[in-house]
């Protein structure tokens, strides 16, 4: 296999974080040969770069399909051009946009601030949703009403949910062949679970049953989602937020959003990587 970096982005002092693998080459590889690297990594998304102009080409496998826009892989690809390089911001040509991403050096080692594409959001489909809450053994009642169930997206779809206590977010479970045919269906990347702590503190849970992955411990792209929908639904919060992720899975993940208050604008989403080999 070709000499992958394997790198734990979002991670929290030091430890935790979600693994991603980065991989450089001269020419970028067929889709086949970048999905089978990707399916023996392992990992949620490995991402393939190779210089283009004033910046980087890049595509993401997970191990089941390409997706758009994979934001921890970009944080742990942004630590690695910062090791490569140097610090400094670096361009990047994805399939349906450009972005960028800012590498740094940190207490642990290395951090990355990407700038995500354009937010969007939009009322989920109710017959759609009622089909999610029966895969997730959920009901009404459970969830926190302050938050309307929402399709979002900062690179990649993804549908946000809310729940109304800790509890119902610690025993997460759902049955996974049904949410991935739904996740499919509907051309999700995510489904975003979350419990809103405070103005500037939430907690999130991201199954990642489209890509093959039961679930995701740190989710940039959807951390993406959720500021735009914020922003979207008139959220009287902090416009620079904190993500805890990965806790219930015993891989804790800290994620720092900011996002202005222009519509649909682009969202910055930091964190710390760490290598894991």
């Amino acid at each position: 296999m070709t000499n992958v970096l394997k790198l734990a982005a979002f991670s929290k002092n030091g430890q935790g974080g979600n693994p991603a693998g980065v991989a450089f080459y001269d020419e970028m590889p067929s889709a086949a040969e970048m999905m089978s690297i990707a399916k023996e990594v392992g990992y949620s998304e490995t991402a393939f770069l190779v210089k283009q102009g004033d910046g980087w080409r890049v595509r993401y496998f997970a191990p089941e399909l390409e997706v758009p826009f994979c934001g921890h892989a970009t944080i742990a690809l942004g630590a690695a051009l910062g090791e490569r390089f140097g610090e400094g911001t670096y361009k990047l040509y994805l399939n349906d946009s450009q972005i960028s991403v800012r590498a740094e050096k940190s207490v642990n080692g290395m951090s990355s601030t990407l700038q995500s594409p354009e937010t969007w959001s939009k009322d989920a489909p109710q017959d759609f949703v009622e089909k999610v809450f029966a895969g997730f053994d959920l009901d009404q009642s459970q969830l926190d009403t302050k938050f309307p169930i929402r399709l979002a997206g900062g690179g990649a779809k993804h549908l946000i949910m809310f729940v109304k206590d800790r509890a119902i977010l610690a025993n997460m479970k759902y049955d996974f062949d049904t949410v991935r045919a739904l996740m499919m269906d509907e051309g999700l990347i995510t489904i975003s679970l979350l419990w809103n702590e405070s103005e500037s503190l939430f907690h999130s849970r991201n199954p990642f049953a489209a890509g093959g992955v039961y679930e995701d411990p740190a989710t940039g792209a959807a951390a993406a989602a959720l500021a735009g929908y914020l922003r979207d639904i008139g959220w009287k919060g902090a416009k620079t937020f904190t993500i805890l992720q990965g806790e219930d899975m015993g891989v804790p993940s800290r994620l720092t959003v900011s996002y202005t208050p222009k519509a649909g604008e682009s969202v910055s989403v930091s964190g710390e990587v760490r290598h894991i080999e």
